[in-house]
This record gives C-alpha cells, sequence and structure tokens, in this order.
C-alpha cells in the first residue's frame, strides 16, 4: 500500500494504520472537480459546460457501494455534468455549488450515524483541508496542491478522472471490516 511521501508531510502513516483506517470506512466522500472528473472545464456552448469522468472510477464506485459503502459527493462547483454523473452512478447524497463542505459533511454522516473516524475524504484544493482533517482517512491525487499532499494519509497514483477513485474505492473494499 502506497502512503503519501510528500516532502512537507509531517506524518506518513504506516501500512498497519492506514489498514486500520481503511477497514473503519462506512461512508467515501469526493470531490468532483480534480478527484472525479480530470479537473478540467470543457466549453460545450449555449452556456454548458462539461467534465471528462472515467468509467473505470465509476465502476469502482457501484462496487463500492455494493459492498454496502455510502458514497456522497461534496462539490464547491456546479457543472451540469457533475450532477448528471452522480445521479447516471446512483449517488443520492450529491451535494453542489457548497461553501462549507464540513457542515454538509456532518449531516451526511449524521443522517447515517456515522461518525468522522467511519468516513474518507478524497480532496485535491485548499478548500477541502478541514475537511480531510476530520475523517478517519483522507486522500488525493498526484496533482494536488501541496498544502493537501502534507495533510492526508495517501496519495493516489491515478490521477483525478483518470483511475484515482477507483483505486480509493478498491483499498476501502480490500481493507473493509464486514458490516456489523
Amino acid at each position: 500500500m502506497q502512503t503519501s511521501r510528500h516532502p512537507d508531510r509531517v506524518h506518513a502513516p504506516s501500512a498497519t494504520e492506514l489498514t486500520a483506517r481503511l477497514a473503519r470506512v462506512r461512508l467515501l466522500c469526493l470531490d468532483v472537480d480534480g478527484v472525479l472528473s480530470d479537473g478540467f472545464l470543457y466549453w460545450a456552448g449555449d452556456n454548458l459546460w462539461s467534465q471528462r469522468f472515467s468509467v473505470r472510477d465509476g465502476y469502482g464506485i457501484k462496487l463500492l457501494q455494493d459492498s454496502g459503502v455510502e458514497v456522497a459527493v461534496l462539490s464547491g462547483g456546479d457543472v451540469r455534468s457533475g450532477r448528471d454523473r452522480c445521479a447516471s452512478l446512483g449517488i443520492e447524497r450529491a451535494h453542489f455549488g457548497i461553501a462549507d463542505k464540513v457542515a454538509v459533511f456532518r449531516d451526511v454522516a449524521g443522517a447515517l450515524g456515522l461518525g468522522p473516524d467511519e468516513a474518507a475524504f478524497v480532496g485535491d484544493e485548499l478548500v477541502d483541508v478541514p475537511l480531510l482533517q476530520q475523517v478517519g482517512f483522507s486522500a488525493t491525487v498526484p496533482d494536488a496542491v501541496d498544502e493537501v499532499k502534507a495533510v492526508v494519509h495517501y496519495v493516489t497514483r491515478h490521477r483525478g478522472g483518470d483511475g484515482a477513485v477507483r483505486e480509493i474505492c478498491d483499498l476501502i473494499r480490500t481493507h473493509r471490516l464486514p458490516a456489523k
């Protein structure tokens, strides 16, 4: 298992610690821009923007949902293609255009009866840092800003929109404990 190897990282968790964190995950929260998508916006004309998503990431999400893990999206942006992608994956807890991801996370986790230690979050920008610091397992993508890499438990090998989400889903499925 790959751990974060960022030079500014205060504490790089051991494989044993990562396994323990992953085993408790019952909720995976995802940012969209740069995590679920490749981070680029594509102009489609008529005031319509589009995003690029990975089919493999989508399949990883479906496998994770089938294993009993809830998936939520917490995005500061609000592009129709992101909403459509969440709908196509059956992600019912998809929140867009939000300013306070921590508050929305607390609402989602609370509604599911879960604590922060039972949740994972994947983000890539400064706005994501407060939530990354609260969850039991935090991850980012290789091209995230340095301040994010410095606080997460794991940096994916794959880029956002190109297998990063599948990588996290597979890690959680491989290491999680059976449901109670």
